[in-house]
């Protein structure tokens, strides 16, 4: 998600139940999930153990600058939400902690895939699918079709009318880089990219402003999750999404524990409380979020995208989520595609 969340930065210190815990039990939570989901998930866990938590919320590519500044101090305990691929890097740069849930056997195997390829130091909690998003009054309105291909960005009729996040700060615009990547080839892909930016009016920070923005009529289509376009739409906004014809890709919106965590017991206390059932049904229940949770025996949204019916690519996490290759990705699409006039 992505810088995941609607508000980023957005901070929030919940108390804990009067005399369910002791002073020192405290969690410093790092959230990049939407606010509202956030929220939610801080408050439960507190009234649900008693334990006092200080929530931050921001974006998965502002979170993991946040951990790496504060790598010889660790002020964080626990980041929870936002695309796996920065959960990986900061798992490759020996910033989170090794830490194997007996809870793993509960969990869908994309979820346990991500425990695999990180060494137990991080784990799925949700997965979303990568599509095109659009708003169809203002489309109708423009006398303009609705997207369904990925190719349809790149076309004349939609110049200044699209709307993709920065990956510098994104994990959602990230995950698209390295889905068009692996579904074109690199050259290819930032061929597309180039074209595409030519019908880009803005590269917001965050990784739902360009739904949100689609939602609030201020641009036509957007590159988002399609299930941040299900939490506009059930908003009565006019937003929905497609799964592009050519094939996407996918998110394992992931959890870490910090290395080094100041409050380590409290920390495993939360994940193992976010892999249950009853934690993972906060999403849809009280933040709108229609993602597919990781525990399987926790029900599905109804509104949900359903996985199994969408041509996903086999998604590399394991080779995008490294830090070489982000690195070299954003920094490609910086010098060649960020740097071009519109």
């Amino acid at each position: 998600m992505s810088l995941r969340g609607s508000i980023a930065g957005a901070a929030l210190l919940v108390m804990g139940a009067p005399g369910a815990a002791s002073a020192q039990e405290t969690l410093n939570l790092y959230c990049s999930v939407q606010v509202e989901w956030c929220q939610a998930v801080a408050n439960t866990f507190s009234r649900t153990t008693g334990v006092r938590v200080n929530m931050t919320q921001k974006g998965s590519g502002e979170t993991l600058a946040q951990i790496r500044a504060e790598a010889q101090n660790p002020r964080g305990d626990v980041w929870f939400g936002g695309t796996g691929d920065p959960h990986l890097v900061m798992a490759e740069e020996g910033l989170s902690e090794e830490y194997k849930s007996p809870k793993l056997e509960q969990l869908n195997a994309w979820a346990v895939k991500q425990a695999q390829d990180s060494k137990y130091r991080t784990v799925g909690v949700y997965a979303g699918i990568l599509g095109i998003g659009f708003n169809p009054e203002l489309l109708k309105k423009k006398n303009l079709p609705a997207p369904s291909c990925w190719a349809d960005l790149t076309k004349p009729e939609y110049k200044g009318e699209v709307q993709m996040a920065n990956p510098a700060s994104s994990g959602t615009a990230y995950v698209a880089i390295a889905t068009l990547v692996q579904l074109m080839g690199e050259e290819q892909a930032f061929d597309f990219l180039k074209k595409m930016h030519a019908n880009v009016n803005a590269y917001p920070r965050s990784g739902t402003g360009p739904i949100k923005a689609v939602a609030r009529g201020e641009t036509s289509v957007s590159v988002s999750f399609i299930h941040d376009a299900v939490t506009e739409d059930l908003a009565g906004l006019p937003a929905k999404a497609v799964p592009p014809c050519e094939g996407t890709g996918m998110e394992v919106g992931s959890m870490s524990i910090v290395k080094g965590a100041r409050n380590m017991e409290s920390a495993k206390k939360f994940y193992e409380w976010a892999l249950t059932p009853d934690a993972q049904r906060l999403g849809a229940e009280v933040g709108k979020q229609f993602h597919t949770p990781s525990n399987k025996s926790t029900p599905l949204p109804e509104r949900a995208p359903r996985l199994d019916q969408v041509k996903i690519i086999n998604y590399d996490f394991a080779k995008y989520g490294s830090s070489a290759e982000r690195g070299r990705l954003i920094a490609r699409w910086e010098k060649e595609v960020g740097s071009l006039p519109r």
